[in-house]
């Protein structure tokens, strides 16, 4: 198995709870091709690493992430071929697959600006808690990009809807927390001094959680998606079928008798409302 050490960003593990800090707060956290790769990697590698049961994802400073850094990135491609460019724009959406492809419940503490891969990689966690301070922005078609980039055209209508994504894609319109709120972007949107500490309470609580049952859940989210009705229903049977041969399910009903919060398999500590 291999450590997650990584060299490029932040990372830390407390309480189950794995926090992904991108850390060139000078740069508003742009990522160059180093960060790209292995963020990706440790992505990746996640899924075997039985101590990570969630994951927040924030950035240094006053941004979350700015996108690819024009100087590190934007120069350089001007000099590649366009099978040079395919190879970079296939790094760029590996990051956001393995995102989705992990098991764990992803938190992103968007705590300040999120424009160009820094959107999309904040479109591509499970959930966003947004900094009243943070702003989104698809800007591709700004630098004279298609507005589908690294996944963006596939998740932005499962989240919003087709008309606002159609929008947003193709304006490039940078828009702020509370509009991101009204359209389904953000799932809330607190104070900017207490968005990593609110991200990382719903992280604790989902690490306190049914660990084997969280990754069915976003196994299936992912696969129902291209499923007719009753596909999925036969399909959501089955899994559930499998959760129930799982020792949390016990778990749950024999806490459920004695009136007591669970301690799921491999957490930490139950969860308990405050």
């Amino acid at each position: 198995m291999h450590a997650i050490a990584p060299e490029t960003f932040h990372y830390a593990l407390e309480d189950g709870v794995a926090t992904l800090t991108l850390s060139r707060p000078d740069r508003l956290n742009s990522l160059t091709f180093d960060v790209y790769r292995e963020l990706g990697d440790t992505l990746e590698v996640m899924n075997a690493h039985d101590e990570v049961r969630s994951v927040v994802l924030t950035g240094a400073g006053r941004a979350f992430c700015s996108g690819g850094d024009v100087e590190d990135i934007i120069g350089e491609l001007f000099a590649r071929d366009m099978q040079g460019l395919v190879a970079f724009t296939r790094a760029t959406g590996r990051l956001i697959a393995n995102i989705r492809k992990l098991r764990r419940p992803v938190i992103a503490a968007v705590n300040g600006v999120a424009v160009g891969a820094g959107a999309v990689i904040a479109l591509a966690c499970d959930v966003r808690i947004c900094s009243e301070k943070a702003k989104f922005g698809f800007i591709f078609p700004q630098v004279g990009l298609c507005g589908a980039d690294m996944g963006a055209a596939y998740l932005l209508p499962r989240v919003v809807g087709l008309g606002h994504a159609s929008e947003l894609l193709f304006t490039g319109d940078i828009i702020g927390a509370e509009h991101a709120l009204r359209i389904g972007l953000a799932n809330r949107v607190v104070p900017a001094e207490d968005c990593v500490a609110e991200a990382r309470k719903l992280a604790l609580r989902l690490a306190s959680g049914p660990a084997f049952a969280h990754g069915m859940t976003k196994q299936m989210l992912e696969s129902e998606h291209t499923m007719a009705l009753d596909a999925a229903i036969e399909a959501e049977a089955q899994v559930q079928a499998i959760c129930m041969q799982h020792p949390d399910f016990r778990t749950a009903f024999e806490a459920w008798q004695k009136k007591a919060p669970p301690t799921f398999a491999g957490a930490s500590k139950p969860w308990q409302k405050s």
